[in-house]
């Protein structure tokens, strides 16, 4: 690992894992930590409980389809909803810097009762912090949350199965397209949105198409690539997808090629990928192409016998192509 701290630490690729495995591991490890699922699972007078935190400094504050903090409501609900549980409670802290608007400060906190309320979560407690100017950029949020894991439900990153489908709810990239236009003015704007959403609702329909489903992850920094590496590496499979597959719109396909990005590897904010066996793939894909929030959903890929922890793309022209786990960083600062 290197001396100092470098934006790619914060990218979701490799520099996070080698961070994450080298340095808060030594001293964290624990066997609920090792999990490394988006939520600590934790047993409280047997009650199965999800428990997280996440941190947003996403640049620009607002930008089109939310803003800051509609995104820390999001994040923190659906890294408990992938996790098999319904989110029940928020907090959030807010570290501000000297001359941020009231009115921007006002339309985020807005925007977050708004999204919690869509979201059924109630947020019960907070801190803010304000620092001299020049020592934050505008403002950052903590948001923390707790749910109530389903009795029948057992997701975890490491059950990925040889045989299973796997489904992501909308089209790939979103999100990380719509900041990297809207910061650096690219002009391919169009109608791109961030894709930003709770998405408790679409994982509660799943649910009762069937509780059985093997594991659920939110694609956001690193992208679908990121999150795939990880289930492979956990689960100890190769996963195979098809290119002809990948939900893409125009818009996001179009800067990818111009911009010589893989929408694999951008970041989302309203994306799963769920892995299910193949005798129940077609109804819960049925069930979130009920939901608005999956009413795009498409499946992408397979989990296949073949030897080696890794993710293969099959290709348009019939060739394979590896998805490695993301190394540096395309844009920082995206959630």
């Amino acid at each position: 690992m290197s001396d100092t701290i470098t934006l790619s630490h914060g990218s979701g690729g490799i520099q996070t894992n080698k961070l994450i495995n080298e340095l808060f591991f030594k001293y964290f490890n624990n066997p609920i930590l090792d999990m490394m699922n988006d939520s600590a699972q934790i047993d409280i007078d047997f009650k199965k409980l999800a428990f997280t935190t996440d941190s947003f400094v996403v640049n620009p504050i607002f930008f089109c389809g939310g803003n800051i903090g509609k995104l820390a409501v999001c994040g923190t609900v659906n890294d408990l909803a992938v996790s098999g549980a319904k989110p029940l409670y928020l907090t959030s802290a807010f570290i501000i810097e000297e001359g941020f608007s009231i009115k921007n400060l006002e339309e985020i906190v807005k925007s977050m009762a708004e999204e919690a309320n869509k979201a059924g979560v109630k947020i019960v407690a907070g801190d803010t912090k304000v620092v001299e100017k020049g020592n934050v950029d505008g403002i950052f949020i903590n948001t923390s949350g707790i749910g109530s894991i389903y009795k029948n439900v057992n997701i975890n990153c490491a059950n990925a199965k040889v045989g299973d489908i796997v489904i992501i709810n909308g089209t790939l990239g979103d999100h990380g397209m719509t900041i990297m236009c809207e910061r650096n003015k690219l002009g391919f704007e169009g109608n791109l949105k961030s894709d930003c959403a709770c998405l408790n609702s679409l994982v509660d329909v799943m649910f009762e198409a069937y509780e059985g489903i093997h594991v659920i992850r939110d694609a956001t920094r690193g992208g679908v690539a990121s999150v795939l590496n990880e289930i492979s590496e956990f689960s100890n499979v190769t996963i195979a997808l098809e290119e002809n597959s990948l939900p893409l719109k125009e818009e996001v396909k179009g800067a990818s090629e111009m911009l010589g990005l893989d929408p694999l590897y951008i970041a989302n904010e309203g994306k799963i990928c769920v892995f299910v066996e193949e005798d129940y793939a077609e109804k819960v894909l049925n069930s979130m192409k009920k939901h608005p929030l999956g009413s795009k959903a498409a499946i992408i890929g397979k989990v296949t016998k073949e030897v080696g922890k890794k993710v293969y793309l099959n290709t348009i022209v019939g060739g394979k192509r590896l998805v490695d786990m993301p190394s540096g960083i395309q844009l920082p600062r995206i959630c």
